[in-house]
């Protein structure tokens, strides 16, 4: 969804993924009046085109229809910092309390998005979209002795879920600097439950394979209200018996979906292509995501043409949910992402920095990630990913799948399935809400510097973020 912008290389400029030379930016045709269809999703993201994509592969006949504000790929999936992981924004802890599968469901979500990490590489390879996949696992430094202690931590709650070496395992300080030479590293947490990727080569790559297999994608179409059995669009109406909402960060332009999730936004630089002398000083040979034991969280990759991209959150929620062109770029933050990522690596003090971009991702009020499809009025919906979507989507993709098909199956029965978040206070409470829990995390690592101790803040805070 978002803001209209019309021309390709307006689109192209968007981030550094936009401008991959062998991805076109031209708009599809927009929806030329009212229409039929079996299955009419909303939203031209890695959502929207991965539901199109397990539906069309299982069911040829169906009639599909995918409706996009601006161009596929415009929002957060074309523009995020390219970790397809398996990570869930709820813990463990918090799954097994709202599943009626309790523990077990927990174990089989976090199960089922390892295998997504797969599934993503398989499809891509299978489809012949090349995106730069590589499956080099995550880094995540402890950079100081509060942070090791929490990494420690971290490795043994895992243990406490029956996750082995394999998933999660403790690197001492030799053994992560020689993956990750990152100043002051002390040790890390590895899991290699994650690929980096162009996020961009993915989702347009996606959205060509699926209509070569008979979707039909509208592009330069904004939809103003989702309805049992229509979607109401500013170029006519596509009547449906399921209607997919797959909307994340844009949710709030829909009609009475304004508190239903909150855009916040992520702002993320990219460095010139890096010599191989630099890379032999900061590591990352087999393309390894990473981020360190922080509260407010980082995020980096080494590209496959030698770029590092880094991102971090810290720019504020904007009141009214509102999202605009604008919000993409915040001097200040990003600054302090440049700031932080030559702190980690002094060896980018010279750098040259590119690129500037940001986004907007979603978050429901319970940072609960959710999937479902409502049986008595025909609608679905997926999202609230909270910046885990580029495998998470996936996962939403093949169930929302064989829940419209009908088909009870073990996707289905995921403790996230038929999850339903509280809607978002109305303002200004929500605006005071969502930019006080972003100024706890930056108090809470503050705190930790000052005190050499576990933060109290980010303890305090962990049930309303999807912790423990």
């Amino acid at each position: 969804m978002g803001c209209a912008l019309t021309s390709q290389g307006h689109y192209a400029r968007l981030s550094l993924w936009h401008e991959a030379p062998d991805r076109s930016w031209t708009p599809r045709a927009p929806l030329p009046g009212d229409r039929e269809a079996d299955v009419a999703i909303v939203g031209g993201g890695f959502t929207g085109l991965w539901t199109a994509y397990y539906l069309a592969r299982a069911d040829p006949s169906l009639r599909i229809v995918v409706l996009e504000a601006e161009v596929a790929g415009f929002g957060a999936s074309g523009r995020n910092g390219g970790w397809c992981s398996a990570l869930f924004p709820a813990s463990a802890d918090r799954l097994a309390t709202v599943s009626a599968a309790g523990r077990d469901g927990a174990i089989a979500l976090h199960e089922a998005m390892r295998d997504t990490v797969d599934e993503v590489g398989r499809v891509a390879a299978a489809e012949s979209i090349a995106c730069d996949y590589a499956k080099g696992g995550t880094l995540v430094v402890a950079r100081s002795a509060t942070q090791l202690q929490t990494a420690r931590a971290e490795v043994e709650h895992a243990r406490s879920w029956g996750r082995g070496e394999d998933q999660l395992r403790l690197l001492d300080g030799p053994a992560a600097r020689q993956r990750l030479a990152a100043e002051g590293t002390l040790g890390a947490t590895f899991t290699p439950d994650c690929a980096a990727l162009h996020p961009a080569r993915l989702v347009r790559g996606l959205a060509e394979t699926v209509e070569r297999l008979g979707v039909s994608i509208h592009e330069q179409t904004r939809v103003q209200a989702i309805e049992p059995g229509r979607a109401v669009t500013e170029h006519g109406v596509v009547r449906a018996d399921v209607v997919v909402r797959a909307t994340e960060g844009y949710t709030a332009s829909l009609a009475g979906q304004r508190r239903a999730v909150a855009p916040v936004y992520s702002l993320v630089v990219a460095t010139e292509p890096l010599p191989a002398e630099t890379w032999e000083q900061i590591g990352l040979r087999e393309r390894e995501t990473f981020s360190d034991h922080r509260h407010l969280i980082i995020y980096g990759q080494r590209t496959a043409d030698d770029r590092l991209v880094f991102g971090g959150r810290g720019a504020p929620y904007h009141y009214g949910s509102r999202t605009r062109p604008g919000f993409d770029h915040d001097e200040t933050v990003h600054a302090a992402i440049r700031q932080t990522l030559v702190e980690l690596f002094p060896v980018l003090h010279d750098a040259r920095f590119t690129h500037a971009w940001g986004g907007a991702l979603g978050v429901a009020r319970d940072w609960m990630a959710s999937v479902g499809l409502d049986r008595s009025t025909g609608l679905g919906w997926a999202g609230g990913y909270v910046g885990d979507g580029v495998a998470t989507t996936n996962l939403a993709g093949r169930t929302l799948r064989d829940l419209v098909l009908g088909e009870d199956t073990e996707l289905t029965r995921l403790p996230w399935v038929g999850h339903r978040s509280r809607r978002w206070e109305p303002e200004p409470l929500r605006w005071l809400g969502a930019n006080a829990g972003l100024r706890a995390m930056t108090l809470a690592d503050t705190e930790e510097r000052v005190t050499g101790r576990p933060s109290l803040i980010a303890r305090a805070m962990a049930p309303l973020l999807g912790g423990h």
